[in-house]
């Protein structure tokens, strides 16, 4: 559905009124017993409001009551967060002000980096799946490399799972929908020694899916999930305290990658329409029309991608005196099994080719942390540390394509094996100058050292000689090539600012901030070089650098009825690495290619308001101008990727969050809760390349459930609608493999209702 200007205003000045906005659930979030919010964006504890850093704190509890459970449901709440579906979670990733990393390619890191209790992860892929029962997830904005990492440049979402404690807790919740999701959760903590307490928390989730394949009869798009997380947590002597965790999370998903929005394809910059007659008849013949609201396929088999996510840790937190040492060794994996139709599409025609697309992801990472945090209170206190990370993934993929030509069927495979090995090395320390109790100096930096090489193999059956030539390069599928290549690098991302404690609990800061993100191959399927002289994809590509400057506000007052944070931010990426994608022989190709300079800069606000027992009132909104300033054509692009003074892709200019909850009384022993929140989102361009009709019109979502809670929160009822006014939207466009445009269609595409069901003991 289009939103004019005219009636997103009306809208948003309907939804104020009604439910007044508010600041990702920030009352909800852990507190230090005197109302204060206490996150850990600097590696210690510290209140919210003090922490000169835009950040978003969201409870666990929060999450469940608002059915959060992943972090693409979570950028619907955060308005400077985006999420870039897709149809397995190896091409998922998160964007932050305007800025994230779009590739398939093991070579290259997300510019946000997805921390899970304190363990870096090092694929997009496994950041995307179910978080589980968790203590909080805090959302850090800009450049976040001093202490988090390289891949920090755009900022850190960090997962605080929950963790086990000596007094016994256990619970159970379930949830069912109306379109039949059914979720289910439960878990148990206590001590199980002296000194030694345990806790382990299940779930599992099924959806059958919004999307029904015409052809196999199936519903699609979506999931099953199911998986444990464990931990123990033991303190053998006062002042050693050590956490041992392990967790396995299995995922499948059958998210398609064909449902058409159009039938044309729009160019750009000319607005030139490519039509396709051959597409728009299959469909008419399946029963299919072609549409912003389209939610059906019609496909050879149903997208099949099965993911393992597991790893474990053991966190040693030592103190020495006022001192402390935290010590985090970690090792994870992760594999993914995808299997997809290629061309989108169940019938084989002289027009459109017969594809079918199999890929296997096995990732592997092993990092060591090690940090001494100073006391606090002194003129200067500071975290220093060191860190060391070795991950390794190991890709292969197959494709088959069948072509109808003279009318008998030709069938080419094409089989890549391919990879990458990566070392980093990093020293780091942060600190607080503290020249007065009011007034301090911010000051960071960290040194990073990284080793990364690739391998690619691809044979196809079309080489059978393995030439290498191009005219035996199929669409879709090139010829044999065989590369190697390896690169080293050192980089810095420093930190400095001033913050100053204008008044009691509110403060003002300014800071400037370095970003550094490692070199990049392109190392995917169909990976080339043009010639033996001009390479596209062997090179390895520049790091990614980021000047930053932001400057904020933020505190409470009258006791914290009233909490605000506003910041503005300019930030300058330079040498940045995007994926571009291009046609080549007819058929969808990417470019991860070091892109030039973009620039993202705005304005962030958060309001909080509690004026009575029981009442909250928030609002979360931001303004974000992300665009590219220069950008650099890879070899061989055609003139339309002119693309600067343009749009960065999944950002829109306007986003806006707003929650409202009103506890009371009914009883001694029962409360009510009635909670309302609202989304707003301005139109949004989903590709680099600017194509005109991949852009997402301005539309908003509605919630809203109705709670029956025990006075002691042992157990609550609650009953929801999402997208109470039923809006279609997609949360990813793109040019279609072969000829018109998809959408990817989101849980909340059309409204559903729900209810759930937890109860402690």
């Amino acid at each position: 559905m289009t939103m004019t200007p005219l009636r997103a205003a009306r809208t948003l000045l309907l939804a104020s009124a009604v439910i007044f906005p508010a600041t990702a659930y920030a009352d909800e979030a852990p507190d230090s017993g005197s109302g204060e919010i206490v996150v850990t964006a600097r590696y210690r504890d510290e209140s919210l409001q003090q922490v000169p850093i835009a950040i978003t704190a969201v409870s666990g509890e929060s999450l469940n009551d608002r059915a959060i459970h992943n972090l693409q449901d979570l950028s619907a709440t955060v308005p400077s967060v985006d999420f870039r579906n897709g149809a397995s979670n190896k091409d998922r990733t998160v964007f932050i002000r305007g800025v994230g990393t779009i590739s398939t390619s093991p070579g290259v890191e997300s510019s946000v980096s997805t921390v899970l209790d304190g363990v870096v992860l090092t694929r997009p892929g496994q950041a995307t799946l179910d978080v589980g029962e968790v203590s909080r997830i805090e959302v850090l904005r800009g450049p976040q490399g001093t202490l988090f990492g390289k891949n920090a440049s755009a900022g850190v979402i960090s997962v605080v799972t929950a963790a086990p404690s000596q007094e016994f807790h256990a619970y159970a919740e379930g949830s069912a929908t109306t379109d039949e999701e059914y979720r289910i959760k439960a878990g148990v903590t206590g001590g199980i020694a002296p000194n030694v307490a345990a806790r382990i928390d299940g779930l599992y989730a099924n959806y059958d899916g919004n999307v029904h394949n015409v052809a196999t009869g199936n519903d699609v798009n979506g999931y099953e999930r199911y998986g444990a997380r464990a931990k123990i947590e033991a303190t053998p002597v006062d002042n050693l305290k050590l956490t041992l965790a392990g967790d396995y999370l299995y995922s499948h998903d059958t998210t398609p990658s064909g449902v058409y929005a159009n039938t044309n394809q729009i160019q750009y910059p000319t607005g030139a329409i490519t039509a396709s007659p051959a597409l728009a008849a299959f469909l008419t013949g399946q029963g299919i029309t072609a549409g912003p609201e389209n939610r059906k396929v019609s496909t050879d088999f149903d997208t099949d991608v099965r993911d393992k996510n597991y790893g474990g840790s053991l966190t040693a937190e030592w103190g020495l005196g006022d001192y402390t040492v935290t010590s985090i060794t970690a090792y994870r994996e992760w594999k993914n099994r995808q299997h997809q139709d290629y061309d989108a599409l169940s019938e084989l025609s002289a027009t459109f080719p017969e594809g079918d697309d199999r890929g296997t992801v096995d990732n592997s990472q092993f990092s060591q942390e090690l940090r001494l945090t100073s006391p606090k209170g002194k003129l200067i206190d500071y975290v220093v540390g060191a860190y060391y990370l070795h991950a390794k993934t190991d890709e292969v993929y197959t494709r088959s394509l069948t072509r109808l030509i003279s009318g008998a069927e030709n069938t080419v495979t094409g089989v890549a094996n391919y990879g990458v090995k990566s070392d980093n090395y990093a020293l780091f320390g942060e600190a607080n100058i503290n020249f007065t109790p009011w007034l301090r100096a911010i000051a960071g930096y960290r040194s990073t050292w990284d080793d990364l090489s690739y391998y690619h193999v691809r044979t196809s059956s079309n080489d059978p000689t393995n030439s290498g030539a191009t005219a035996l390069d199929v669409a879709g599928i090139r010829a044999y090539h065989n590369s190697a290549g390896s690169t080293s690098t050192r980089g810095d991302s420093y930190r400095g600012g001033l913050q100053l404690d204008f008044a009691a609990n509110n403060q003002a800061y300014f800071t400037y901030s370095r970003g550094y993100k490692g070199p990049a191959y392109n190392a995917y399927f169909n990976m080339r070089s043009l010639n033996a002289t001009t390479p596209l994809d062997e090179i390895a590509l520049k790091p990614e650098t980021s000047d930053s400057f932001e400057g904020g506000v933020k505190g409470s007052a009258l006791g914290s009825q009233i909490t605000y944070a506003l910041a503005v931010y300019s930030t300058k990426f330079h040498n940045y690495q995007a994926n571009y994608n291009d046609v080549v022989g007819g058929a969808q190709v990417t470019r991860l290619i070091n892109a030039g300079t973009v620039q993202t800069k705005g304005v962030e606000l958060d309001f909080g308001l509690r004026p009575i027992p029981g009442l909250s009132l928030d609002t979360s909104v931001a303004y974000t101008d992300a665009k590219v300033l220069n950008f650099i054509c890879p070899p061989g692009a055609p003139a339309s990727c002119d693309i600067n003074g343009q749009v960065l892709p999944f950002a829109p200019k306007w986003k806006l969050y707003s929650n409202a909850a009103y506890r009371f009384a009914l009883s001694d022993s029962l409360d009510l809760e009635v909670q309302s929140d609202f989304t707003l989102k301005s139109r949004t361009q989903y590709q680099l390349a600017q194509t005109p009709g991949t852009i997402q019109p301005g539309y908003y979502i509605w919630n809203a459930s109705v709670a029956l809670i025990g006075t002691t929160g042992d157990w609550q009822l609650r009953g929801f609608v999402k997208n109470i006014t039923n809006q279609s939207y997609s949360n990813f466009l793109a040019n279609g493999t072969l000829a018109g445009i998809v959408r990817y269609v989101p849980r909340d595409d059309k409204r559903y209702a729900g209810i759930m069901l937890r109860k402690d003991f």
